[in-house]
């Protein structure tokens, strides 16, 4: 059997992904368990070991066995061994490793980073090849709506309605020891919302079983925030204020998918947080409302609520089916309905695509007032193939016409002028016969 770090090093002496992808599918047939319990724990971004300096090592030790250091890793893992205990324990483990082993197999394990151009993208593909499901990585994905305007039947019945944040998804996993990790979207663990998992923590002895708090952290400045959220020293996130929206366990976030209803997950996040809330502080519970859209009533209160949001800053509204599961994936189960606004504007210019877009039309350069302001911007997006093609033989006739364009904000640039945020192309006005401008 080949031994892991030799097998890290041949990966490491061909960047081609070919090559990769038959390295690893040899390895899967002929059952290298070792090497792959290895992968699963560098890959996996749901395991981590809450250590940041991994040194290397620069003598050998008498050989580290795969059975002593996976032993003494889940203690990391667990968080039996932290701080200088942690610090102790790989100590140890440098100790009894020859070079070859630490410092191209278990310090990557620990650094989570194989550093040889292997993903669990090329894992999983490889080990589909041979056939050896037992030996795949998972992959980190969560719950993601679906754009309402693409799907506007769906519009219809009994909705959850709640306001849609604009800050950075957190998926926070809670063990009933105490033990609280955070990761974003994509899996990348985050480590700079500190006070808000320590009083996470302090109230994580209610679950039986590990769970997974789905929400989204905000601070007083959305610009500050994304400059704390990866950064690894001068960390000032303690305004940062964790609003959650959803539950399940970590057993099934796992598997992708819970069977339970929104509806009662709702309840089960609404009953936790009421029995803590003045444990923390720093979390919140996104507060939600029940509507009927196939009634009058209810679509009256939609559209209040829908105005709500958009006076009190936020992004726009959430939609979602209160029988619905959660799914790890984009699903028509939750949907987004983000507010725009419509300005009207007279083209004053017309440019020529790039690209594959080149003899034909780029944009139409528009200019006009709104409420008061002065606006220029490019309007690139909106059209189809043919519109291109049409309009850019017509373009001399299309400078003066009036043209409406739908976009997220009206935008102020530095030099005081104003622009307007994902400009879109609506339509013409003044084209339709008798149409009054």
């Amino acid at each position: 059997m080949n031994k892991p770090w030799d097998i890290i090093k041949e990966l490491e002496s061909d960047n081609s992904r070919l090559f990769k992808e038959s390295v690893v599918t040899r390895e899967a047939l002929a059952d290298n368990a070792e090497f792959f319990q290895g992968v699963r724990l560098a890959l996996d971004p749901m395991i981590t070991f809450g250590v940041k300096q991994i040194s290397e090592s620069k003598s050998n030790g008498s050989g580290l066995t795969w059975a002593v250091f996976n032993n003494q890793v889940q203690k990391l893992i667990n968080r039996e061994a932290t701080g200088h205990a942690a610090q102790h324990l790989i100590e140890g483990l440098i100790g009894l490793a020859t070079i070859d082993q630490w410092n191209h197999w278990y310090r990557r394990i620990l650094i989570k980073d194989l550093r040889c151009g292997v993903s669990e993208k090329t894992v999983n593909t490889s080990i589909n090849r041979a056939d050896k499901e037992e030996f795949q990585v998972p992959i980190f994905t969560c719950h993601l709506a679906h754009d309402s305007a693409n799907h506007a039947t769906k519009l219809a019945g009994s909705k959850i309605i709640e306001v849609k944040l604009d800050g950075v998804r957190v998926i926070t996993v809670v063990y009933p020891n105490g033990l609280v990790t955070q990761f974003s979207r994509n899996g990348k663990e985050l480590v700079n919302f500190e006070k808000i998992k320590a009083q996470i923590s302090k109230c994580a002895d209610k679950f039986v079983e590990p769970v997974v708090l789905d929400g989204e952290v905000m601070s007083a400045s959305f610009q500050d925030l994304m400059t704390q959220v990866h950064r690894k020293s001068n960390v000032a996130a303690d305004d940062a204020v964790l609003h959650l929206f959803d539950i399940i366990t970590l057993r099934e976030f796992t598997r992708g998918y819970s069977d339970h209803k929104q509806i009662n997950r709702s309840f089960t996040l609404a009953n936790w947080y009421s029995q803590f809330n003045q444990d923390l502080p720093n979390v919140r519970v996104v507060g939600q409302e029940q509507v009927d859209l196939d009634t009058l009533a209810g679509q009256v209160r939609f559209k209040a609520i829908n105005k709500e949001a958009i006076d009190g800053g936020y992004e726009g509204i959430m939609i979602k089916d209160p029988l619905g599961v959660y799914v790890c994936k984009r699903s028509l189960n939750w949907l987004k309905m983000k507010p725009f606004i419509e300005v009207t504007l007279e083209v004053v210019d017309v440019e020529e695509g790039t690209g594959r877009n080149e003899g034909r039309l780029g944009a139409l350069v528009c200019a006009g007032t709104d409420d008061g302001k002065a606006i220029r911007v490019n309007v690139g997006s909106g059209f189809s193939d043919g519109d291109r093609v049409g309009y850019w033989s017509a373009r001399n006739d299309l400078v003066g016409q009036i043209v409406e364009v739908r976009a997220d904000a009206i935008t102020q640039n530095q030099d005081s002028t104003y622009s307007l945020r994902f400009p879109r192309f609506l339509r013409f006005r003044g084209f339709e016969i008798g149409e009054k401008l």
